[in-house]
């Protein structure tokens, strides 16, 4: 695997961890143990397939707790360390023939990018359990899950393009993780009966 190809994969898998960690190992796992992905380093550890069938299952139990209003929010509360340090785990095995200080490294990219994509989702969900109906939520997860699966082709086929829309994405997010903030920090005000209802002109 060329230097691009390992790019995109660290970049795209640490991503896709903040969003679905479980989804993104088992995707790995599959891709490499078909041949579709070499997975360098230690990463090969993905392809087993114990390893895959567990991934698989708690996905299956992450689709639906994720459908759920509030579910969801819990979910990704107890997430909020598992997917960053999945990715950073993932990092440093992908970089096991680097040396200690390229995995250190390497690991503590994969994490900070996955704790960004986490707190994205994380707040967004949050801002849509607003809403009483459910509807939105359920699309929002489908959303989600389907560009864990978009995440997961780009890193197959364009690992380059994937580099790219990740830096794109946190620079998105910086800004959108403030909006986002702003609004809850309204919602929470408006609900514990401050004064002043929720301007919602963000």
């Amino acid at each position: 695997m060329n230097t691009f190809s390992t790019l995109g994969l660290i970049l795209g898998g640490s991503w896709a961890s903040g969003i679905n960690l479980y989804l993104t190992i088992a995707g790995l796992g599959i891709a490499g143990r078909l041949g579709i992905l070499e997975l360098p380093g230690g990463l090969s550890v993905l392809e087993n397939p114990i390893l895959i069938t567990m991934a698989v299952l708690i996905y299956a139990i992450e689709f639906f707790a994720d459908k759920i209003p509030l579910v969801d929010s819990v979910w990704d509360s107890f997430h909020t360390f598992i997917r960053p340090f999945g990715a950073g785990l993932m990092g440093y095995l992908a970089t096991t023939n680097a040396g200690g200080e390229m995995q250190m490294g390497a690991a503590l990219l994969c994490g900070s990018v996955a704790l960004d994509a986490h707190l994205t989702k994380a707040t967004a969900r949050a801002a849509i359990n607003t809403s009483p109906e459910p509807f939105t939520n359920i699309a929002a997860s489908v959303s989600e899950d389907a560009l864990v699966f978009a995440a997961l082709w780009l890193i197959v086929r364009h690992p380059v393009i994937a580099s790219i829309l990740v830096i794109s994405f946190i620079v998105f997010s910086i800004w959108f993780l403030r909006v986002m903030f702003r609004f809850l920090k309204k919602i929470l005000s408006f609900f514990f009966g401050q004064r002043s209802s929720p301007d919602y002109n963000i």
